[in-house]
C-alpha cells in the first residue's frame, strides 16, 4: 500500500456502556444544539509507545466506562421527538468499542495524507449511538486511539472537557472539570427578542435551494500541515500595521488564508470567510456567582456546560480586492465581523432567533449554497485548547494527536491547533476543495508546511 495508505484488521469489537447504572431519561436539545446538523467529528492521538496491548486496551476500556457515567449523553443516542426534532434519549446502550490492528509502524503512517491514512482507518466511522472509540495496536509497539462523535451532542469544547476527564479517570487523578448538562442556561428570553441580523447568518433549511440545481460537487480534501511559531509571529506583525492594537495569531493566520482563497479565479467575484466563536465565556456573565454557595459555583459556570454553545459569523469579499489588500486591512475585516458576535446580547439573540424558527431546522448560513453564483467559502474554528498533553492514559503523553473533520459539505474547514512542544509551532487541520489546497501548497507553501514524521520525530 506504500507509506500512506493503513490497512487496519478487527481484533475485537463490543460495546462499552457506564460502569454505573444510569437512569433512563430524555435530556432535550439547547436552541444552539439545533443549528448543527446530524455530522460526525473524529480525533486521534497517536502514542509512540503503550504498555503491553493487552494492559493498554483494558486501562482505555475500563476508564471509558468510568467517564460514560459522569458524560451519559455520549452513551445515549439521538432520535426524533413528535415535532421532529432530534432529542436525546440517555438509555445507556453504550459506546461501540474496537479493538484492531495495523501492521506498521507510527513512523510510516502518513498523517499528511488523514483521508488515506486515518479516515475509517485509525479514526472510526461510527454507525449508531452518539461516540464510537477505536484502539489501534501498532507493530511497533506504538498505539493509536480514535474517537468519533455527534456534534449535535458535543462541540469541541465538550469532546476536550470529555477527554482530559476520560484520562483523569484512568490515573486514577481528581476530575479537574465536572460536566454540566443544565440547558435552562440557555433558555430563550419571554418572549423571544427578534434580531433580523441572524437572518444574514443563519437560514432554515426549508428556504435552501435543492441540491440537483448544482452541478456535481467536487469533493473535499484533507491535509495536515504544521506552522512554525516565527512564521506566525510574521503574520501576526504584518497583518498589525500603522500603530494600530496588536492583532490576534488567529486573526492574522485567517486573514493570510482568506488572501490565499481570494487567489482562486474561477468566475466567482466573492469569497467568505467564517470563523468559529464559543461562547461560553460570553454568557457567563449573566450568572451571578456571587449568590450562590461555594459548593455550587462550579455546576453553574458556563465553562463546565456540555453541549454546543456555538456561533459562526462570517465576512464576504470581493476576490479581486482581497488579493490586492495588504494583510493588515483584511485582518481589519476578520476583527470587524468576528466582533459582534463576542458578546452575551448575540448569543442570547441567537437562542431566541432559533426559538421563533422551531420546530423547523436552521443552519450556518456560510454551510450552504443559496445560489449557484455564491462564492468559496471557508470556516476557521480555533482548536488552541485542544488539550493533547492531557490525554495520558498511563503510559505518557500522545506524541501527537489532530482534529479529523471530513464533514462532506463544499465549505472547507480548518482547525489550527497547538504542538505538542510548546514552542509556539501550530499542527493545522485542514479541509479544503483541491483548488483550494493547490493554492496553500503554492502561494501559502512558506507557512503552511507538510506534517512529516521527521517533524513529529516518530
Amino acid at each position: 500500500m506504500g507509506s500512506c495508505g493503513v490497512s487496519a484488521s478487527v481484533k475485537h469489537k463490543g460495546i462499552i456502556a457506564a460502569a454505573l447504572p444510569v437512569q433512563d431519561h430524555w435530556l432535550p436539545m439547547s436552541n444552539l444544539d439545533l443549528l448543527l446538523p446530524p455530522i460526525d467529528v473524529g480525533v486521534f492521538f497517536c502514542y509512540k509507545k503503550a504498555l503491553p496491548f493487552d494492559e493498554s486496551v483494558n486501562i482505555v476500556k475500563k476508564s471509558l466506562a468510568q467517564a460514560l457515567a459522569l458524560f451519559y449523553p455520549f452513551a445515549g443516542e439521538v432520535v426524533q421527538n413528535i415535532l421532529g426534532e432530534p432529542e436525546l434519549l440517555c438509555n445507556n446502550r453504550g459506546v461501540d468499542f474496537i479493538h484492531a490492528y495495523a501492521d506498521m509502524e507510527l513512523k510510516n503512517i502518513d498523517l499528511y495524507h488523514p483521508d488515506d491514512s486515518v479516515e475509517g482507518k485509525l479514526v472510526p466511522v461510527k454507525k449508531q449511538g452518539v461516540l464510537t472509540v477505536q484502539v489501534t495496536e501498532l507493530n511497533c509497539g506504538g498505539l493509536v486511539i480514535g474517537c468519533t462523535f455527534d456534534h449535535r451532542i458535543a462541540d469541541a469544547y465538550s469532546i476536550n472537557m470529555f477527554l482530559t476527564a476520560w484520562a483523569e479517570i484512568a490515573q486514577s487523578k481528581q476530575i479537574s472539570c465536572l460536566p454540566s448538562f443544565r440547558r435552562s442556561m440557555l433558555n430563550p428570553r419571554r418572549p423571544p427578542v427578534m434580531d433580523t441580523n441572524f437572518d444574514t447568518l443563519y437560514v432554515p433549511i426549508s428556504t435552501l435551494p435543492p441540491p440537483q440545481s448544482y452541478l456535481p460537487a467536487s469533493p473535499l480534501v484533507s491535509r495536515i500541515y504544521y506552522i512554525e511559531s516565527k512564521d506566525i509571529n510574521h503574520l501576526q506583525s504584518n497583518s498589525t500595521l500603522n500603530g494600530k492594537p496588536k492583532k490576534s495569531k488567529l486573526v492574522s493566520f485567517i486573514a493570510f488564508l482568506w488572501k490565499i482563497i481570494a487567489e482562486c479565479n474561477d468566475g466567482h467575484d466573492t469569497c467568505k470567510m467564517g470563523v468559529v466563536v464559543d461562547g461560553r465565556e460570553r454568557l457567563d456573565n449573566k450568572i451571578n456567582l456571587s449568590k450562590l454557595s461555594l459548593s455550587n459555583t462550579k455546576s453553574f459556570s458556563m465553562q463546565n456546560y456540555f453541549g454546543n454553545v456555538l456561533s459562526i459569523p462570517y465576512g464576504e469579499a470581493n476576490s479581486s480586492a482581497l488579493k490586492e489588500m495588504p494583510l493588515s486591512l483584511v485582518a481589519d475585516m476578520v476583527h470587524e465581523f468576528v466582533c459582534p458576535a463576542l458578546s452575551e446580547e448575540h448569543f442570547r439573540g441567537l437562542i431566541d432567533w432559533v426559538e421563533l424558527q422551531r420546530p423547523a431546522p436552521a443552519v450556518a448560513k456560510i454551510y450552504t449554497k443559496m445560489k449557484e453564483t455564491d462564492g468559496e467559502a471557508v470556516v476557521v474554528s480555533s482548536g488552541q485548547r485542544f488539550p493533547v498533553d492531557s490525554v495520558n492514559f498511563g503510559w505518557g503523553k500522545p506524541d501527537f494527536g489532530s482534529y479529523h473533520f471530513p464533514w462532506g459539505g463544499q465549505t472547507g474547514y480548518v482547525m489550527p491547533m497547538p504542538n505538542l512542544r510548546k514552542n509556539g509551532d501550530w499542527i493545522v487541520y485542514v479541509h479544503l476543495l483541491q483548488k483550494h489546497l493547490d493554492l496553500v501548497e503554492t502561494e501559502g507553501s512558506k507557512v503552511l508546511k507538510p506534517l512529516t514524521p521527521s517533524y513529529l520525530d516518530f
